[in-house]
């Protein structure tokens, strides 16, 4: 097979769908060869891909190298994201079966055999390019699969960087370096036919992306748009609440949808948590510079993507805000929700909207409201020891993800903490559009063979008196 430099050279005279059929037929014939690896083979190959990109020396050049392309973001929270996210995703993994005989039902008599898809068809936001790649290739070989990633234009570079230091580590370990391949010089057409051509898509980026993914023709693993809604009660740890949405609300500059887009406090301790999110770096605009901010961070109606995961000083510098010293995050005021009020809505920046409501119940209505505009079926958040309030809260929204007392950017894809799936991955449902509520993992980029045998004892069907009950039966 032809080595990827000599494959980019030649791109320039092939079209867009033999370039991307000769990456299919190099990427099938390296899932041939592991097809049938042990688990103990499978394994080895992971944990050496994460050791490879993860190690010290290696992680710092990556989160270097990413804020250089992209200058989207920081380099603390690349670094976090290409040295602890790949890390933790592994120690996620890793004790999985994922060859063989995977579960056993006994009472049902029914085992499970996981098979492989083939070829996963990978898409890699600009958000967070250092470590999708890595998340998504070892998810991908978890499950006996070879990759093939398509970056966003402006995470080429990285992209190739990370694929290749993977490709060389599958080489070492006597493996066929093409169960990872970038597309190294991206365009929307090689795009869609990676869809096309691929056996799965497993698609993270913008709306319009996975829309055409789900529109491939190929099986899909889509996510959806994400806005973030977080609600402090007035049974919450206020400190911890407010460190928590700084933290979640400043890692990597919100390049992550999960960031929290709205913060709802209930009116019992409005007036002190707003000073507690003030002291923690928090600053509140004026109706003035909310106006001057809406004008910088949309154009048009769309985001503008220059406001992107950019420091707060920067935003300011743009909008014309006089921005003090030590604050870096903006808190917008709110009322409303929906295209009259944007900042209701995705923002994919340090810059939060505030609301204030007198209940739970009031929290839970706007909650829906807002991400019925933008972001349903993704996730919200809740600060509070009251269960009924966690528990009223999470019954009556519309979404997969409930994260309680935890930073949202870092927690609702899977953190040390707490016991959620790790990924950069996250099934939205019907409510945003996904076939899946899940935190996509390996075990999502798997075919199951059901093999069934005779029941010990047959089941016997019940009598009309049980099964359907005397109201029904006298109605």
């Amino acid at each position: 097979m032809p080595p990827l430099e000599t494959a980019a050279q030649d791109a320039d005279t092939l079209t867009p769908e033999l370039e991307i059929k000769g990456l299919i037929d190099r990427s099938r014939a390296a899932q041939a060869q592991i097809e049938n690896y042990t688990q103990d083979q499978v394994n080895q190959l992971i944990r050496a891909l994460v050791w490879a990109v993860a190690k010290p020396g290696v992680a710092e050049k990556i989160a270097q190298f990413t804020v250089d392309e992209t200058r989207l973001g920081n380099y603390e929270g690349k670094f976090l994201k290409i040295a602890r996210k790949t890390r933790a995703t592994l120690m996620d993994i890793i004790d999985d079966k994922s060859v063989g005989v995977i579960e056993e039902d006994k009472e049902r008599n029914i085992v499970k055999i996981a098979k492989p898809m083939g070829v996963i068809g990978a898409l890699s936001p600009s958000t967070n390019p250092e470590a999708t790649p890595v998340i998504k290739a070892i998810s991908a070989i978890k499950g006996r699969n070879s990759i093939i990633i398509a970056p966003h234009p402006r995470a080429k570079l990285t992209n190739k960087m990370i694929c290749d230091i993977m490709r060389e580590t599958l080489k070492a370990y006597g493996a066929p370096e093409d169960l990872v391949i970038a597309i190294e010089v991206p365009s929307l057409e090689k795009t869609n036919e990676l869809m096309r051509q691929c056996d799965r898509v497993l698609a993270t980026g913008g709306g319009p992306m996975v829309k055409a993914a789900y529109s491939s023709g190929t099986p899909a693993l889509g996510v959806g748009v994400g806005n973030a809604v977080i609600t402090v009660d007035d049974t919450a740890d206020l400190d911890d609440a407010a460190e928590k949405i700084r933290i979640s609300k400043t890692l990597d500059f919100a390049a992550s949808c999960s960031a929290d887009n709205s913060v709802v406090l209930l009116e019992p301790i409005y007036d002190q948590m707003l000073q507690k999110l003030q002291d923690k770096g928090g600053y509140v605009v004026s109706p003035e510079e909310k106006t001057k901010l809406q004008d910088t961070i949309w154009e048009d109606g769309h985001l503008n993507a220059n406001i992107v995961a950019q420091p707060a000083e920067k935003i300011a510098g743009m909008a014309g805000i006089d921005l003090p010293e030590g604050k870096t995050f903006f808190i917008v005021p709110e009322t409303g929700w929906g295209p009259d009020h944007p900042f209701s809505g995705e923002k994919l920046s340090v810059v939060m909207a505030l609301y204030k409501t007198k209940d739970i119940d009031g929290a839970i209505a706007l909650t829906n409201n807002i991400q019925a505009y933008q972001g349903q079926g993704h996730s919200c958040g809740i600060y509070s020891t009251s269960d009924d309030n966690i528990m009223k809260l999470a019954n009556a929204t519309k979404t997969s993800r409930v994260m309680v007392n935890q930073p949202q950017a870092p927690s609702n894809s899977g953190n040390l903490w707490n016991g959620m799936r790790q990924t950069f991955s996250l099934g939205c449902g019907s409510w945003g559009g996904n076939g899946t509520n899940n935190n996509i993992t390996w075990r999502d980029l798997i075919n199951e063979t059901w093999v069934s045998k005779p029941l010990a004892k047959p089941k016997e069907l019940l009598p009309d008196e049980v099964l359907f009950g005397k109201d029904i039966m006298e109605k």
